[in-house]
């Protein structure tokens, strides 16, 4: 019997040599459906790291982000205002303003919230962003520059006091004196009035509280069912936005040329709009 001392020719094993090079790389080698699938630890390493750096920073934005969703949203859907007076507050609102034949203090408490105030001015860089055009109404650079504008909201209250004026309860007082809108003759103080109540209307509707009113049981003797007006709601601080108002009042006795006259192509209209 002879015995074959010849070199083995065979090429070498596959998959010894290729465990030995996963070994010597540092890849894992596993076999899935006799298909090969290699995966670098490095790889995965660094996959991990990103994931996790942005899984932490996406945490943290998120955090700062909904700690300020109220601002955010009252900035979202408001005109120009700065940021101070979006921070949260405990309000209490008093109830002098309703009571009746207490004139002069019921207009100090009127007055107080800024019903007379006058406008504000909004710098040339935030008038588009606060919605003005380019061709409304500006102030002289001499004086400032910017836009003579007014804040919505004590324009909304200024039509408010108008109407708590016009109350039949109140208006021979206010007529007599001729001090308010109800000083002009009937047929203007109709129109400002008439003014003012669609002004309201349109504001609650643009901004309709979908809060519910729900109801509670008076009188423990014979119980009746009664609507709970006492709700509660998360408002932005007016007495920030007050005293920012009041600070930032245009004079109350403007030069004559204050204001730039309108040049070729800005609007006119050819009446109150």
């Amino acid at each position: 019997m002879f015995i074959d001392k010849s070199p083995d020719l065979r090429p070498p094993d596959y998959e010894s040599s290729e465990r030995l090079l996963a070994e010597e790389e540092g890849i894992l080698w596993t076999e899935d459906d006799d298909s090969d699938v290699y995966i670098s630890i490095t790889t995965m390493f660094l996959q991990f790291t990103a994931f996790a750096v942005v899984f932490l920073l996406g945490t943290i934005f998120g955090f700062f982000w909904r700690a300020d969703l109220d601002g955010l949203c009252g900035r979202h859907v408001s005109r120009y205002c700065e940021r101070e007076v979006y921070q949260p507050a405990s309000i209490k609102y008093r109830k002098a303003y309703s009571l009746q034949p207490l004139f002069p203090e019921v207009d100090a408490a009127w007055d107080s919230l800024g019903v007379n105030y006058r406008g504000i001015r909004v710098p040339a860089v935030d008038a588009e962003e606060s919605g003005l055009e380019t061709d409304q109404v500006r102030i002289k650079d001499r004086y400032g520059g910017g836009f003579p504008a007014e804040v919505e909201g004590f324009h909304h209250l200024h039509c408010l006091n108008v109407l708590r004026q016009s109350l039949y309860y109140n208006y021979d007082y206010y007529h007599s004196r001729g001090e308010s809108v109800l000083g002009n003759n009937s047929y203007i103080a109709r129109r400002r009035v008439s003014y003012c109540l669609d002004v309201i209307r349109q504001q609650l509707m643009c901004t309709v509280d979908t809060g519910v009113v729900g109801q509670v049981w008076i009188y423990p003797e014979n119980p009746e069912p009664y609507v709970d007006f006492e709700t509660h709601h998360k408002c932005k601080n007016f007495e920030d936005i007050r005293q920012w108002v009041e600070r930032n009042q245009l004079p109350e006795n403007p030069p004559w040329d204050f204001l730039v006259h309108p040049g070729p192509g800005d609007r006119i209209y050819k009446e109150m709009p």
